[in-house]
């Protein structure tokens, strides 16, 4: 795979028109002064094993679903074998959660069980490098991000929420905040380790037990985190991890032996598990889709602007549901800012997600690069405007140019929908008032970002968006203990700080 720095005047010269493959115009070869020379981090440093299988009762074992391979999105070759989950391994896995529960895991000390987090964040810390490689073979995103933010931010979840484990009492919950038993979890695989984390510590700091179903596309870091636990000595069946399709996720959150769902996914499945929990005691947390707007007034820092707008739609390639996917400028600099952010596209690098240079890896499965596809050609067919800098397409694996769309309305698919990919919707304002208006009318509300050197327009602004999350002057900036989630069809709960702690108690 090949990797290249475009210089602007190269730039200029090859703007890269639309292609069916969504693919720019290449690069003749020889031509760049600044090519970085490929830095890949060893493919060995992950530590693959020909063959994983699913973790239940403290202890793996195979499967009694079917055994699929696991495929690197970078070049469409198999990782490994995995050993899925049948209906049986889902009963087996609810029953010995709900023994550990009834068992020693309650039963323990608050203290000790914030001990078992510290001990698991250590260990990832310990294992951080194979990990962060591993993430990147199984799903696809650079390695600078794995290495960067996914695995420290997992380890910190784990250490931030042992902190809380004998501090429930303080948590504004109650005097005597109760875990509420077994909890069912089902995660995407946009981010799969840190997902686990968010979904696992304040289950296990509350003192509940878990069943985890991570996504069927990116399964080996989860069974890894089932690794860690063992070697952290968890009591057994206080997490199980079950790698599985949709019939696993469907059989754990519709299992009467389940009183806690939280899952992160798309807003329909979302919709069918809500339906589903309604008439049940089960308490549900949903994290959704989104379509955030990222707002730019006219006397905005455009240069850190310009970061915080390819940060918000191109990092992990826009597969992330709180993306900056609508870009809202004030129009007296909406020339200026789209010029600006072409130039800066010209410099990412697209290629081996291995390589600590790249800034954009390839596309998770063949399925999502179709659905991206799809909807950026209906931007086209609706009279959007496409650009993509020129940048080479590696021949193998899921990828997709960087895409930015002007002249867009709010009625073109590409400004309502969910893409899900790095594609950009540019859309003007005029006055603040519009801006709002604007960022509101989506179905989503999990995130937004406002870029004004004013203070007042941030907060009179932030206020009145319904989003999760505002960002102000920057933009996919998170912490431990900062709340996250959504309105609307972006779900409901909160995950993170001490909101995060609320989902799984009985006060």
């Amino acid at each position: 795979m090949t990797r290249q720095r475009i210089s602007r005047g190269q730039a200029a010269a090859q703007t890269a028109g639309p292609a069916e493959s969504g693919a720019p115009a290449a690069v003749p070869a020889g031509t760049d002064p600044f090519a970085y020379a490929p830095a890949p981090e060893s493919r060995a440093t992950a530590r693959l094993r020909p063959s994983y299988q699913v973790f239940v009762d403290g202890r793996f074992r195979d499967g009694r679903g079917e055994s699929i391979k696991s495929i690197n999105p970078a070049d469409e070759e198999p990782l490994a074998e995995v050993s899925e989950a049948g209906p049986a391994d889902v009963e087996d896995a609810i029953a010995a959660a709900r023994r550990a529960f009834e068992g020693p895991w309650s039963a323990m000390p608050a203290a000790q069980r914030g001990k078992y987090l510290f001990r698991i964040a250590r260990y990832i810390q310990e294992r951080a490098r194979e990990l962060a490689v591993l993430e990147t073979l199984d799903n696809g995103k650079p390695i600078k991000e794995s290495r960067d933010f996914d695995i420290p931010a997992a380890a910190a979840h784990f250490f931030y929420y042992a902190g809380w484990a004998d501090k429930l009492g303080y948590a504004g919950l109650g005097p005597d905040p109760r875990p509420l038993g077994v909890a069912g979890q089902v995660i995407p695989w946009n981010f799969p380790l840190l997902m686990a984390a968010w979904k696992i510590a304040p289950a296990l700091a509350t003192g509940n037990t878990v069943v985890l179903k991570p996504a069927e596309t990116t399964p080996l870091t989860a069974l890894v985190l089932a690794e860690i636990m063992a070697d952290a000595d968890l009591p057994p069946g206080v997490v199980n991890i079950l790698p599985g399709g949709p019939s696993i996720g469907e059989a754990l959150v519709s299992h009467r032996g389940i009183d806690k769902i939280a899952f992160t996914g798309s807003t329909e499945v979302g919709k069918l598990i809500q339906r589903g929990a309604a008439g049940t005691s089960k308490r549900l947390t949903l994290e959704l889709g989104g379509k955030a707007a990222n707002i730019v007034f006219d006397d905005a820092p455009l240069d850190q602007a310009v970061e915080g707008i390819v940060t918000g739609i191109f990092f992990n390639q826009g597969q992330v549901c709180c993306a900056g996917s609508r870009l809202l400028v004030q129009e007296s600099i909406a020339d200026e800012v789209v010029s600006a952010l072409q130039r800066r596209l010209t410099t990412l690098r697209l290629g081996d997600p291995l390589d600590k240079n790249t800034d954009v890896g390839a596309i998770n499965s063949a399925a999502q690069l179709a659905k991206i596809r799809q909807l950026t050609e209906s931007g086209e067919t609706e009279g959007a405007t496409r650009w993509s800098p020129p940048c080479r397409i590696p021949r193998r694996g899921y990828w997709f140019a960087p895409t930015i769309f002007t002249g867009v309305s709010q009625a073109h698919r590409i400004a309502r929908e969910e893409i899900f990919g790095p594609v950009l919707s540019v859309l003007t304002f005029r006055t603040p008032a519009e801006a709002v208006e604007k960022a509101n009318n989506t179905a989503y509300g999990l995130s937004a970002g406002i870029w004004t050197e004013k203070g007042s327009r941030i907060l009179s602004v932030a206020a009145q968006l319904r989003a999760g999350v505002v960002w102000a002057n920057t933009f996919n900036r998170f912490d431990p203990a900062a709340p996250f989630g959504g309105y609307k069809e972006s779900g409901y709960g909160r995950e993170g700080g001490r909101h995060g702690l609320e989902a799984y108690v009985d006060v």
